[in-house]
């Protein structure tokens, strides 16, 4: 047994209990992912659509190529996962699936900034669309890069 963070596990038990806990991660986010992609995929298909200028209608499509791009980086893990098991491999199998979630949650900051400006374009405007983006594109880079950051210098 190799005592690593206060864990007393050998080398393969921590690459286990890894994967264990992207797996679980991965699982939220796709949820997540796939209900905004379902409830985009209907816009078109509404009336009013229509009516949407052009801006919009570039949000929009940046949205769901934004969706579609999140839900492969979530599937990418899964697909390594899948072709690689029982080669001895899960060391690699770790290292991408670290690398897909940092897509995958770079994915779900940028859908939750986009589709928030694109509710505050259509309803209010596009100078309060301007500033939601900002600002909530400032906090969402703060809480998914900085704050990890600093969270693991205290540790």
């Amino acid at each position: 047994m190799v005592e690593h963070n206060g864990r007393n596990e050998t080398p393969d038990e921590r690459l286990d209990r890894l994967w264990v806990d992207q797996l679980q991660e991965l699982r939220v986010m796709q949820t997540g992912v796939q209900l905004v992609a379902g409830f985009l995929l209907t816009l078109p298909f509404q009336p009013t659509f229509d009516e949407l200028d052009g801006v919009q209608r570039g949000i929009f499509l940046g949205l769901m190529t934004t969706a579609a791009l999140t839900t492969l980086s979530v599937i990418t893990a899964i697909s390594v996962h899948r072709r690689l098991t029982g080669r001895q491999v899960k060391d690699k199998v770790v290292a991408v699936g670290a690398v897909a979630l940092r897509f995958a949650v770079a994915g779900v900051a940028l859908l939750v900034v986009g589709m928030l400006t694109f509710i505050v374009h259509v309803v209010v405007g596009r100078t309060s669309a301007a500033v939601v983006a900002v600002v909530v594109g400032l906090l969402a880079a703060f809480l998914v890069t900085v704050l990890p950051r600093v969270l693991a210098r205290g540790l």
